[in-house]
């Protein structure tokens, strides 16, 4: 089964990812993976960092001319911004009063600042917020892609994108449009939207709210189609595949909330319009006349496409800082500045697409023996066959 783990910190000489369960087999496509990685620093409201990082993959273990082994996969992101602070975050040599002149002592309202220096016992706040910096998700992102790619090859599309900003909605694109559609629509834009009218006025509400100092937010929608019914199990709580797609999406940094189909909305319905009817045709097998369930039944896949929307928060570092008070010195103070984004939502909508793909590819894996790419591809197809036959 599909598992991972990343390390490094934001202006650290690197980031790294080890990926284990990826099926021996699989021609790996670096400039895909590399062109994910720089969607995730595109999009209108990105900071001053996206210009000195250019992220690119290095594979180190696990590929062999191109195609995976079996074995774990280990993955490099370099940190160029870290020649910039090689003495603040060198990993092995000891401190000094030079090498700690930015110590973060004002924690910022809303990061992990405060209480992961109380938890870990940090009295510089940097030790914290170097980890828990969205830096990290650019290491995701490889390892979401190289998902991807392995869901390509069982028949499996996914898109994320930007549904709203700020206050602005901005999906013009019908609930049925299909995955080749929904890239066409977004990749026509710097925002990741499907509605291009309304591209000008949100370009005005970012500029104005960097102007202001502050930060924006919005939701985002991720679409995966051709994922075969029966993946997750309603037999026990954790092993609702919809239960553990809401965890890897409210793991990445920001989010606030998760829906699956229609989510909160169906809350204030009846149930005759939220339950979608069940069809079958020959040529077809089973479907749905409806999906506000969002693919989702009993914590089970039911073959229609899953929707997975996510809302993030406003990014908490304001170029106008709220209050705090210094961990020294328990002085009233504003929180520290550190550099950032207006918006980060559109780079968001590429890391959600990614733990979304790592969570299919995880329940495949976990599903069917996931060795060998062949041997997955055949055993795959042989159940859409039995589910054709049911």
């Amino acid at each position: 089964m599909i598992n991972y783990v990343t390390a490094g910190e934001s202006h650290g000489p690197q980031l790294t990812g080890i990926l284990t369960g990826i099926p021996a087999g699989l021609t790996l496509d670096i400039e895909a993976i590399n062109a994910g990685l720089a969607a995730r620093q595109g999009g209108f409201g990105r900071g001053n960092r996206q210009q000195i990082e250019h992220d690119t993959v290095t594979v180190t273990g696990g590929l062999r001319h191109g195609v995976t082994l079996g074995s774990p996969l280990a993955l490099t992101i370099q940190n160029r911004d870290h020649a910039h602070w090689s003495d603040i975050m060198n990993p092995t040599s000891p401190a000094t009063p030079e090498n700690t002149l930015r110590q973060v002592t004002r924690p910022r309202p809303g990061h992990a600042d405060l209480v992961g220096g109380m938890k870990y016992g940090h009295r510089d706040l940097r030790n914290v917020l170097e980890r828990s910096s969205a830096r990290e998700t650019a290491m995701r992102v490889a390892i979401g892609q190289v998902c991807k790619q392995l869901l390509a090859q069982l028949g499996i599309e996914l898109v994320g994108y930007v549904q709203q900003i700020g206050s602005i909605t901005a999906d013009a694109t019908e609930t049925s449009a299909t995955v080749a559609e929904l890239n066409d629509a977004i990749t026509t834009n710097d925002l990741r939207i499907t509605d291009q009218t309304k591209v000008d006025e949100i370009h005005d509400l970012i500029t104005a709210t960097k102007k202001a100092g502050d930060t924006l937010g919005g939701v985002i929608r991720v679409v995966a189609t051709n994922v075969p019914a029966g993946l997750g199990s309603y037999t026990n709580w954790d092993t609702k595949l919809d239960g553990q797609l809401a965890a890897a999406v409210m793991g990445v940094n920001a989010m606030k909330g998760v829906e699956i189909g229609d989510g909160f909305a169906a809350a204030g319905s009846y149930g005759s319009q939220v339950m979608d009817e069940i069809d079958w045709h020959a040529e077809d097998g089973w479907s749905r006349l409806t999906n506000h369930l969002g693919g989702f039944e009993g914590g089970m896949t039911n073959g229609m496409p899953i929707i997975v929307k996510a809302a993030m928060k406003p990014i908490p570092t304001l170029y106008k800082p709220l209050q705090s008070v210094d961990i020294q010195t328990k002085a009233v103070q504003k929180a520290s500045v550190e550099r950032s984004d207006t918006t980060a939502i559109v780079p968001a909508s590429i890391v959600v697409e990614s733990v979304v793909a790592i969570e299919l590819a995880k329940a495949l894996t976990a599903t069917f023996d996931g060795s060998n790419l062949a041997r997955l591809q055949t055993m795959i197809q042989t159940y859409r066959d039995e589910l054709q036959a049911y």
